[in-house]
């Protein structure tokens, strides 16, 4: 049954790849093969000898000798709680693209515009990678993401260009994710698990991240993709068209900001910060939309529209939903995997037959190359489940050399296909971007970036 299962979610991974060629939403497959998964657990569930408890972080040996009762009611227990953390990350996701769209209500955006001067399409490359690599550290990847691609979409009219940008920065915006606490939900786990600290985080991954970020950027900025200036758009204006621009730019981005102070104060988990957020920047908004005076510029048909609609309301019609049944499903499948022990053999598997590869670690005698592949396997599969079996698997103390590692491979290797992060699903989304279009194009400079970094790591571990 077990195999059934792989092979379910193996078919459905390929219907996402290949949504282009078969004319089907890639949210589809996603949602089909997590129901057919689930579906099939319950239905074997006698036959399964063992359950990965994703509360505790353990394999359960003993599954297999549990009453039938017991064992669905674990799996309900189980179903339950993925679910709930899937849900986390969804409403979080749906406060920061509705902050986002308020922002983008009231013209936000163009005051950032307004700041870029330049129209060459190498510096502002470079500009966009250093704010996705910051900005990341400070608010996630996956906002930071969705904030820099729709300031992308009022500067850049050309889509085929565009997502060219949107492919270096989910390059950008996952290193920046690893060495902070709260840029990345892998690194939040080893974090809040007490494997890693803040300090020792910044002191491991920051130079490993921030090569991550730069070489690809730097081979890239050589491409002819961002070769000379961007066409201006002659319908295009420089002034923001509503008066309140700037303040809702502003109180937007301070509120998204201000989630993992939010976080830190309380011990809430993020959405619930995301949610207070979104609750006072829509007070501001509709005091705002309510003025005669707050849209300007607009015709007189949309000036009609923003009138008779509550900003939020509109906001709330314009989100990606799409974007978020996907990431749900994709979720909901590899938890499914990930419950039956599946990615927890996958990770146990690699150590046990490549124990000589690669330099060992210094504390723990594990294979680079095992942490390496791990990086690599969150690529193909979610960096969540796999991090969660690592916490299972290894005992070593507290900042552990290997848990920096783990941290760095598991943040940025994610980056070489566009499904293997939260940042490159939504990006993907944003931008309905082909999968093979980022296999050729992209894949192969985060692949570089990521062994680029992890070379520095291999070699800053050494000094400290």
């Amino acid at each position: 049954m077990e195999t059934v299962i792989i092979l379910v979610f193996v078919f459905g991974y390929l219907a996402i790849t290949l949504e282009h060629n078969i004319k089907i939403d890639k949210l589809i497959p996603a949602l089909v093969m997590m129901a057919i998964s689930w579906a099939l657990i319950s239905l074997g569930i006698d036959n399964f000898t063992q359950w990965f408890d994703s509360s505790q972080h353990s394999l359960m040996e003993n599954f297999g000798l549990l009453p039938h009762e017991e064992k669905m009611h674990l799996m309900e227990e189980t179903l339950l709680h993925h679910l709930g953390k899937t849900a986390e990350i969804l409403v979080f996701l749906l406060g920061a693209m509705t902050i986002v769209e308020i922002i983008d209500y009231f013209d936000g955006f163009s005051t950032i515009k307004g700041f870029i001067k330049t129209k060459s399409k190498r510096n502002i490359l470079w500009i966009f990678g250093f704010l996705a690599f910051f900005l990341s550290a400070i608010i996630d990847n996956l906002t930071a993401t969705i904030v820099l691609i729709s300031i992308l979409q009022k500067l850049i009219n050309d889509r085929d260009v565009r997502i060219w940008y949107a492919g270096l920065i989910i390059i950008a915006a996952n290193a920046g994710g690893a060495w902070s606490p709260i840029g990345d939900v892998t690194t939040t786990m080893l974090w809040i698990g007490k494997k890693v600290t803040t300090g020792h985080l910044f002191v491991y991954l920051f130079l490993p991240s921030l090569i991550c970020m730069l070489v690809p950027t730097f081979i890239a900025s050589f491409l002819p993709a961002f070769k000379g200036k961007i066409e201006s758009d002659g319908n295009d204006k420089d002034k923001p068209k509503s008066k309140f621009s700037s303040i809702m730019l502003y109180l937007g981005l301070g509120g998204i900001v201000s989630v993992p102070i939010f976080k830190t104060i309380t011990h809430l988990p993020p959405y619930v910060g995301m949610m207070l957020a979104l609750g006072v920047v829509a007070v501001f908004a509709e005091i705002y939309s309510s003025s005669k005076f707050s849209i300007s510029n607009h015709d007189s048909e949309e000036s009609d529209a923003h009138a008779h609609h509550s900003p939020v309301h509109h906001s709330l019609s314009k989100i990606e939903l799409p974007s978020i049944l996907f990431f749900l499903g994709i979720l909901m499948a590899v938890a499914a995997l990930e419950s039956l022990g599946t990615l927890f053999g996958f990770a146990g598997s690699l150590q046990e037959t490549m124990p000589m590869l690669g330099t060992e670690l210094h504390h723990a005698g594990v294979s680079d190359l095992v942490v390496l592949l791990l990086g690599v396997g969150s690529a193909v599969i979610d960096n969540v489940p796999l991090v969660a079996a690592s916490l299972g698997m290894f005992s070593e103390p507290i900042d552990n050399e290997l848990w920096h590692f783990i941290a760095y491979s598991a943040g940025t290797g994610g980056s070489m296909l566009i499904i293997g992060s939260a940042a490159g699903v939504v990006a993907m989304g944003m931008e309905k971007i082909d999968f093979f279009w980022y296999v050729k194009k992209i894949s192969w400079l985060a692949l570089i970036g990521f062994l680029a970094g992890a070379v520095v790591f291999m070699f800053t571990r050494t000094i400290f």
